[in-house]
């Protein structure tokens, strides 16, 4: 099965999500909503089945780990700060992009190599493993970038809650004598 245009737009879309951030802007609910809503695409583009013999939960789990830990190493490393209007900014810094492009680019990496050159010896170890195939390979990859993604913004959301509840509240204006 090779990638279609699809598959490498859904790739590059998610990685152009990161690079967006990396001016400074607002951290509200588009925010939230384009990852999720990019996943939520790409789930429903690629998971046809959800095979669970041998050890393709184990496979399932391993990436959905990977894909959390680079998330909140990314979440964690994205600058977040109060600007005067009181609103959360984001900016995604050299790290939190650059590990962001990193767990993207090596799921593409992963998908180029084991629909091409690899695919031999992504089925032998498949067979040595007892992963049933594609659809487990498949599986595991949105899970990792499930993990990646709800992490990273889990960790903002987190991160950004912290800052608003430490910004002082405005003083009260001194009321006057009429």
């Amino acid at each position: 099965m090779s990638m279609t245009f699809t598959d490498y737009l859904i790739d590059v879309a998610l990685i152009a999500v990161v690079l967006r951030n990396i001016r400074e802007s607002r951290f509200g609910l588009h925010a939230v909503l384009l990852p999720l809503g990019l996943l939520g695409f790409a789930a429903s583009h690629y998971l046809k089945s959800t095979p669970t013999s041998g050890h393709d939960v184990e496979l399932y789990v391993a990436l959905t780990a990977v894909g959390a830990v680079v998330g909140a190493l990314s979440g964690a490393t994205t600058f977040l700060r109060i600007d005067d209007d009181g609103s959360l900014l984001a900016r995604a810094g050299v790290a939190a992009a650059g590990l962001w492009v990193l767990g993207m680019g090596a799921r593409m990496a992963f998908s180029i190599y084991a629909n091409g050159v690899g695919g031999d010896a992504v089925a032998r170890f498949s067979v040595a493993h007892e992963i049933t195939g594609a659809g487990a390979w498949t599986t595991a990859l949105i899970l990792m970038a499930a993990g990646q993604v709800v992490v990273k913004l889990a960790v903002q959301l987190a991160r950004g809650q912290r800052l608003l509840h430490q910004v002082p509240a405005p003083a009260p204006r001194a009321a006057t004598a009429a």
